[in-house]
C-alpha cells in the first residue's frame, strides 16, 4: 500500500505545498485544485480522501500563524451558521437534486464579482465596508453547498470577504477560521471512507511534511506583500477557482 510511484512523489508533493502556501498567504484559494491535480495519479475518489485530512492539517498551522486577534468576529457571527446550513443544503442537493445547476450559478455569479473589479478599475486602497448579515449568510451558505458537492467553498467565501474590504491580516485569519470549521465537519465523510481505503491514509501520510513549510512560506509572503497587491491576487485566485467550479459544473451535464 506504501507509494512508490515517483510521479505521485513529483505531483502530491507539489499540490500540496502550493496549497498549503496560499492558505498561509491568503487564508485559503487553491484547494479547489487539489482533487484535479492529485487525479492525474490517484482515482478521483482517492484524490477527494487524501486532500481533506492535508487541509485541515493545513488549517491547523494556518490558524496558529494568524492567531485568534485577526478574526472578524462580527462576520463569523453570520457566515458559520450559513456554512452549516450550506452543508446541509449540499447533502439534500446530493440526494435529492442535481446540484450542478446551482455549483454552476454560484461559479458564474463570482465569475462576474472578479471580473467587476479588472474591468470597473482597481483601487489602490480597498474600502471597508460594514458587515451585511444578509450577503454574510448567503456567502456562508454557498461556501457550505459548494463545499459538499465539489470541495469548493473558497469562491463565494472570499467573493464575501473581498467585498468587505477588510484589513489583509484580519481577511486572510477569518478565512482561515471558516475553512476550518468546514474542513473538520467534511472529516467525518471523509474519515469513514478512509478508513475503507487504507491506502489514502498513508497517501496523506506521505505527503503531509510539506504542508508546515508550505504554510510558513505563505505567511512570510502575507506579512511582506502590500495589501493591494495581496487583494489583487485574490481576486486572480478567485476568478481562478470560479472558473474551475463553472467549468466542472458544466462538463459534469
Amino acid at each position: 500500500m506504501f507509494p512508490v510511484d515517483p510521479l505521485f512523489y513529483l505531483v502530491g508533493l507539489t499540490t500540496v505545498f502550493v496549497i498549503a502556501l496560499s492558505k498561509g498567504a491568503f487564508g485559503g484559494g487553491l484547494a479547489i485544485l487539489g482533487v484535479p491535480m492529485l487525479s492525474l495519479v490517484l482515482p478521483p475518489l482517492d484524490a477527494a480522501i487524501v486532500i481533506a485530512p492535508l487541509v485541515s492539517f493545513m488549517d491547523f498551522f494556518a490558524f496558529g500563524s494568524f492567531g485568534r486577534n485577526s478574526l472578524s468576529k462580527p462576520d463569523l457571527v453570520w457566515l458559520a451558521p450559513g456554512l452549516l446550513a450550506g452543508i446541509a443544503l449540499g447533502y439534500f442537493f446530493f440526494v435529492h437534486v442535481d446540484p450542478r445547476v446551482v455549483a454552476a450559478c454560484i461559479g458564474a455569479i463570482t465569475v462576474v464579482f472578479a471580473l467587476d473589479y479588472f474591468f470597473r478599475g482597481r483601487k489602490s486602497e480597498q474600502k471597508e465596508r460594514p458587515v451585511s448579515p444578509p450577503l454574510a449568510l448567503a456567502a456562508g451558505s454557498a461556501a457550505g453547498f459548494t463545499t459538499f458537492v465539489a470541495h469548493a467553498g473558497g469562491p463565494p467565501m472570499t467573493a464575501y470577504l473581498l467585498y468587505r474590504g477588510l484589513n489583509k491580516t484580519v481577511f486572510a485569519g477569518t478565512a482561515v477560521a471558516l475553512f476550518t470549521l468546514g474542513n473538520i465537519i467534511k472529516l467525518v465523510p471523509y474519515g469513514a471512507l478512509a478508513i475503507a481505503k487504507p491506502s489514502t491514509l498513508l497517501q496523506a501520510l506521505v505527503l503531509a511534511p510539506v504542508v508546515p513549510a508550505g504554510v510558513w512560506l505563505g505567511k512570510y509572503i502575507h506579512d511582506r506583500l502590500e495589501q493591494r497587491w495581496l487583494y489583487f491576487w485574490c481576486y486572480v485566485l478567485l476568478l481562478c477557482a470560479a472558473l474551475k467550479l463553472l467549468y466542472d459544473a458544466l462538463r459534469a451535464f
